[in-house]
């Protein structure tokens, strides 16, 4: 939404092809509260305000998915279900979705003590126990951030050993806040209203049960990159890798933002600032003379 916006600001003929609008977003069920400028607000009220912005603007919609991608003489050719979509340039904003457990009451608690974003939810936890499912970096960094809120974290490995690197794994232990239990496999979430425990299975099949408020799985993310073929290049994590100083993948005029690239820091009002710095290229881009 934010690179429709700066498109049309920037007067190019943009069309918006989306399959719903919020992405990530509007899965959540508390407040957002570190947008810029709007306080405490619900994802559907901050959604709704980037939907008036696109529409004052009046940027072309189109609800629906590509299914194919093609580079032309001319730029691109996007088929959906329906119909072949023509452009000179292309950004890809389609984001990413955590990799999820797939236990029970993994989804029935989603917004109610389950998340996946720490820097989001973390503040609602504090004086409160917590666990985190994942034994990487990205697991450690958030058991690092909450030690400022939560009373107690519980750190969750399915394997033998933890693969955080060895900086972040001292950086946590010496907070005196988390426990770090290896050979863990989650088993259910349990609870009412909201979450209230963890049952995993430790190595020797026995079954756990860990008191906590809160989840919060880090097992990675799964980036929608798969139908972009071979037009751009993804790490080992399939997120496309893009030149940093024009936003650019290895095809011209090929874009990228957003969580569905590889930049480090997956958050809000990250991704609409990167929707807008590649608006602003792809602008650079189609008035080159080149």
């Amino acid at each position: 939404m934010a690179a429709a916006i700066y498109a049309a600001r920037e007067k190019l003929d943009v069309l918006l092809l989306t399959r719903e609008f919020g992405g990530q977003m509007a899965k959540k069920e508390v407040e957002i509260e570190n947008y810029p400028g709007m306080g405490a607000i619900t994802a559907q009220d901050l959604i709704a305000k980037f939907r008036e912005h696109l529409e004052r603007l009046e940027v072309n919609v189109l609800i629906g998915v590509a299914i194919g991608l093609v580079k032309t003489a001319q730029g691109f050719e996007v088929a959906t279900e329906k119909e072949k979509i023509a452009a000179r340039a292309l950004i890809i904003a389609t984001g990413s979705e955590p990799r999820q457990l797939d236990v029970p009451g993994e989804k029935e608690f989603l917004g109610r003590g389950v998340g996946y974003c720490v820097t989001c939810d973390g503040p609602l936890f504090a004086r409160r126990d917590v666990v985190i499912v994942g034994g990487g970096n990205s697991a450690f960094e958030s058991a690092l951030f909450l030690t400022k809120f939560a009373n107690k974290i519980y750190v969750l490995e399915r394997g033998p050993k933890v693969f955080a690197d060895d900086t972040n794994q001292e950086l946590v232990r010496a907070t005196g806040k988390v426990e770090i239990i290896t050979s863990a496999k989650i088993s259910r979430i349990e609870g009412k209203n909201f979450v209230k425990a963890v049952v995993y299975e430790d190595s020797q099949g026995s079954e756990k049960v860990l008191a906590a408020e809160g989840v919060f799985v880090k097992a990675g993310y799964k980036p929608a990159s798969a139908f972009i073929a071979n037009l751009a290049d993804t790490n080992d994590r399939g997120e496309i890798m893009f030149d940093h100083e024009n936003y650019q993948t290895r095809t011209p005029g090929l874009f990228v933002a957003g969580d569905v690239s590889d930049i480090k820091y997956k958050q809000i009002i990250v991704a609409a600032g990167e929707g807008a710095k590649a608006a602003m290229a792809a602008g650079e881009f189609l008035r080159s003379p080149k």
